[in-house]
């Protein structure tokens, strides 16, 4: 089937938007499965961080090192490109929420899918688990990766999308 601009040649119906992944990589657990993932489906994957990491040798992967020691520097480079049919990985709560200004779908990497009706509340529990741990009142840290978590962020990240190329939200 040919395709001319976007277009299919054929029926004259646009073609799937290009659906790019952004992963805030610094501490990400499932860069492989992103991988694996945008393989499978033929979609460009970023990787950001603020060293250099390993990706797999593929046109479809690009490893981005922002300059070390700029505060937010991988965050800036993900919420300054994303667009409504880009999908960011990241646990940073207001990474998140800029994202999801800009139009992108946004989950991490336990599959927590946030919206614009929920980063509301993912970003006041943040800042009052903040205080909390600033007052000594709570200590340690995230629960465990699981399976379970890994299972959960394939199912969602096949979601949204699927939801971007039926040009849903």
């Amino acid at each position: 089937m040919a395709r001319f601009c976007g277009w299919d040649a054929l029926t004259e119906t646009p073609a799937p938007p290009a659906i790019r992944i952004f992963v805030d990589a610094d501490a990400c657990p499932v860069k492989d499965e992103i991988f694996r993932v945008a393989l499978r489906c033929g979609l460009r994957v970023f990787v950001v961080s603020n060293s250099l990491l390993r990706i797999p040798r593929n046109p479809l992967f690009e490893a981005v090192v922002v300059a070390r020691g700029i505060f937010d520097g991988a965050d800036d480079w993900i919420a300054e490109r994303v667009t409504p049919t880009d999908i960011a990985v990241t646990a940073d709560i207001p990474l998140a929420a800029r994202c999801l200004e800009q139009g992108a779908r946004v989950l991490d990497a336990k599959g927590r899918v946030y919206s614009p009706e929920s980063i509301g509340d993912a970003l006041a529990s943040r800042e009052l688990m903040a205080n909390l741990r600033a007052m000594g009142e709570m200590g340690g840290g995230p629960a465990p990766f699981t399976a379970r978590d890994r299972s959960t962020f394939l199912q969602r990240l096949d979601d949204l999308i699927q939801a971007i190329r039926r040009g849903s939200r």
